[in-house]
């Protein structure tokens, strides 16, 4: 095992698959000459040379679309956006041809690429570019979703996700890709999608999340135990499939949950997990579920109310003493 940053976990990931596999390429927007915007593509255009690391011209429609194309021929294409705020312009691309395409031929042309990118706010870059992505895209049949949540994840979820014969979004968090953590170096290891982690494990209540928000889990775990409240932090790492036998699994055990998320509380990946939660254990529950998740506003530029916008450790920690009863 290496310590390694996020980005460096998916820059080896690329390097892994690329070497593994020849009609894999990486596409996008200064992905080659710059490295990348965030640097995760550092190194490969040296590597593999401009035929497998193609820049793009600021065309996120255009580009998403000759990904298709080319997934249609045979190749896997792996299409970086610079930021999934961007992708909203490529949409049609992304639902409407790739998620849609093995469908639509009856079979005829599967659809091996990845659309990967930064998902959810960083630090004051305001409401057009602070957006968490994923009940956007989860809400589509054709497409895989997948937010990982540690280097570790992030190199193994992109592994497999350029792997699958079906198109796979990757949503990585802005601000993870400076953490740290432990990373196999094997390259025969990858993570499978849909398949859940228990990140810590605990006895009076479950907190289930993904992406970003794992790490807010796991700092509030940290506040409670203090207090002699210990907490599973279960991490979905894939949000379509999800994996709801680990929900259940957790929550049949605590007989408590908060559902953690970057987006907002209206139609979220949060409500989605509360349905499975009462379909598959509602007479395991002592408490309602409780959601922790983005205000219900576009993202404000003001860094305090920046910060009262976002979903944090303090309101994961008030959430879980609310469902214990434990409210001050």
């Amino acid at each position: 095992m290496t310590v390694m940053t996020y980005r460096d976990a998916l820059n080896q990931a690329l390097r892994e698959e690329l070497t593994r596999d020849e009609s894999v390429f990486l596409m996008g927007e200064e992905v080659a000459e710059y490295n990348g915007a965030y640097k995760v593509s550092r190194g490969l255009l040296d590597e593999f040379g401009p035929k497998r690391i193609v820049d793009t011209p600021i065309t996120e429609l255009g580009f998403a679309g000759v990904g298709v194309g080319a997934a249609m021929a045979g190749l896997r294409p792996i299409i970086e956006f610079m930021t999934w705020n961007f992708a909203l312009l490529a949409l049609d691309q992304v639902v409407n041809a790739a998620a849609k395409m093995l469908y639509m031929s009856n079979g005829q042309y599967k659809m091996p690429m990845v659309f990967r990118g930064p998902n959810g706010a960083a630090l004051q870059l305001s409401a057009q570019h602070s957006q968490a992505w994923e009940s956007w895209l989860a809400h589509i049949p054709g497409l895989k979703v997948v937010a990982p949540g540690t280097p570790a994840d992030a190199k193994g979820l992109l592994k497999a996700a350029i792997r699958d014969d079906n198109p796979v979004v990757v949503l990585e968090g802005e601000m993870l890709y400076n953490t740290k953590g432990e990373v196999d170096e094997n390259p025969d290891i990858v993570i499978p999608l849909g398949k859940a982690e228990l990140k810590r494990e605990g006895e009076h209540c479950s907190i289930i999340t993904s992406g970003k928000m794992v790490l807010v889990a796991l700092q509030a775990a940290d506040q409670l135990a203090k207090q002699g409240v210990n907490v599973d932090v279960v991490d979905l790492r894939t949000i379509r499939p999800m994996d709801v036998e680990a929900i259940a699994t957790s929550v049949a055990k605590t007989n408590r949950a908060v559902v953690v998320e970057e987006g907002w509380e209206l139609c979220g990946i949060g409500a989605q997990v509360v349905d499975y939660i009462q379909r598959e254990c509602f007479d395991d529950l002592d408490a309602p579920v409780v959601r922790v998740h983005q205000a219900d506003v576009p993202m404000p530029y003001a860094k305090n109310l920046e910060k009262l916008a976002k979903p944090d450790a303090a309101k994961t920690v008030a959430a879980v003493k609310r469902v214990m009863y434990l409210e001050d």
